[in-house]
């Protein structure tokens, strides 16, 4: 393993790569957490040769000056990287074009950071981005990070900071035509969990056909991230975000594809979870989350499937979530992150069946009794939907279901507390559907599954030949 000093001189000599080449000309501008990748660049030497310009508009008066106040008086945003890439990478071409090499090819990199602070509990997160020509003259093309710090001080954060910000200009410079080995290189020379990436964009010249709900998947699947997210409109979300202060109410499945009994499961549980005291609908977000485990086949991941489960949610108005959680207090725990409000997870009986396994637990020092203590400590219940089971006539309720004879108590105790919330006023015309059967019998082609699932998606997955449609006729 490299030590750290190794690693350092690994970072410094990108920056000397980047110094070295007279071709490439920029700036460097950074809001909070000190200007550590300006530093990187003229500690490596030749910076003449590359910077242009360095900035760290510190103060928010200074920074409201230069690049105009936000609206929602937050500084650390999106729109906030976007302003200041807009206005430096005009400023250095405007200023320069006219003068440079004409092989030059223009860069701004920007970042704009909240990182540890003695004073206050702040989220350590930050948005670095990169407007650069990826030719002389091109247009330009931009790669947009969300990241969040994850080391205990604010020094070793903005340290880490320097190294995503160096790798991000190399690597945009040397693999534009490969970017998920862009999304590898961020975290180079950085020990792991040092730095998460939850978000990435990219857009303009070579990125035109980059699908940048794949590129987040491959957050995931590379281990930068543990979840990425997605608007009811396929749109990108950053976590922090959407989720911040907001009561949430989560389904989890493989949706292949959602299916009617899905929506009733979500139907009844919204209504439950709507009675809660003091909810407040309005910062309520309903969420379908696919586990990675679902998605994957081996080392790999069948892109086209995972886009359709994603349109085929977003089609009826789903915020989607992608995370490689496989136990449920997990997923609690990822959404404690962002806020303490209602937490409710919708689930049907065989999935309490494996909650109540305690080999499913196996690894975990604590076993079943730690997992639940971490599950359900505040604010958050196991919505349970009935099923209709071929060995008893009646259908098995979180009243009925029968967990192991050592358990009894356990799960008595989770009941009698309201941790456990049984689903009622279901939809019995639904509960024959098999989303496993439903998937099987898509295979075949047309048929009786088409009345078991939103009619939208029966014509996406017609149209579009989705999930193996008709490929065993």
């Amino acid at each position: 393993m490299a030590s750290n000093n190794e690693k350092k001189q690994k970072t410094l000599q990108k920056a000397l790569a980047i110094n070295l080449n007279n071709c490439q000309y920029g700036s460097i501008v950074e809001i909070g957490a000190g200007q550590e990748v300006a530093r990187n660049f003229f500690q490596a030497g030749g910076a003449a040769g590359t910077i242009a310009k360095t900035l760290s508009a510190y103060d928010m008066q200074v920074s409201d000056s230069i690049y105009g106040a936000e609206e929602s008086k937050r500084y650390v945003t999106r729109s906030r990287l976007m302003k200041m890439l807009d206005r430096e990478y005009n400023a250095v071409t405007n200023l320069l074009s006219e003068i440079r090499p004409r092989n030059t090819t223009f860069f701004s990199y920007a970042a704009t950071v909240t990182a540890k602070s003695y004073l206050q509990k702040n989220e350590c997160h930050g948005w670095l981005g990169i407007r650069l020509q990826l030719y002389p003259g091109a247009e330009p093309s931009d790669i947009i990070v969300h990241v969040r710090m994850l080391d205990n001080n604010g020094g070793s954060q903005q340290e880490a900071l320097g190294v995503v910000g160096v790798n991000l200009i190399h690597a945009a410079f040397h693999y534009f035509m490969q970017p998920k080995k862009i999304i590898e290189a961020l975290v180079e020379d950085l020990d792991p969990c040092r730095i998460e990436v939850d978000t990435v964009n990219f857009s303009g010249p070579y990125f035109e056909e980059v699908e940048n709900r794949l590129m987040n998947l491959h957050l995931v699947h590379s281990n930068l991230t543990h979840a990425i997210m997605f608007s009811p409109h396929g749109e990108v979300q950053v976590p922090s975000e959407l989720l911040y202060k907001k009561n949430i109410l989560v389904i989890r499945g493989t949706f292949t594809p959602l299916t009617n009994v899905h929506q009733d499961m979500v139907q009844c549980g919204q209504r439950h979870f709507n009675q809660v005291e003091n909810i407040d609908l309005d910062r309520t977000i309903v969420l379908a989350e696919i586990t990675m485990a679902s998605l994957t086949v081996g080392d790999t991941i069948d892109d086209a499937d995972f886009l359709a489960r994603v349109d085929m949610l977003n089609t009826q108005g789903y915020t989607v979530l992608i995370s490689d959680y496989l136990r449920y207090f997990r997923l609690r725990q990822y959404f404690r992150r962002y806020t303490q409000q209602q937490l409710g997870m919708i689930l049907g009986i065989s999935n309490l069946d494996l909650i109540f396994r305690e080999e499913y637990y196996n690894g975990l020092e604590g076993g079943i009794l730690e997992a639940f203590a971490k599950l359900f400590p505040d604010n958050t219940r196991l919505y349970i939907y009935p099923i209709k089971s071929s060995e008893q006539e009646e259908l098995v309720t979180v009243d009925t279901f029968q967990p192991p004879k050592k358990l009894h108590h356990l799960y008595q105790h989770c009941k009698d507390n309201g941790y456990l919330v049984g689903l009622d006023n279901v939809d019995e015309t639904v509960l024959n559907i098999n989303p496993q059967q439903v998937f099987l019998d898509i295979k075949k082609g047309r048929g009786e599954w088409e009345s078991q699932v939103p009619e939208s998606i029966a014509e996406m997955i017609i149209n579009n030949k989705l999930l193996g449609f008709g490929t065993n006729r």
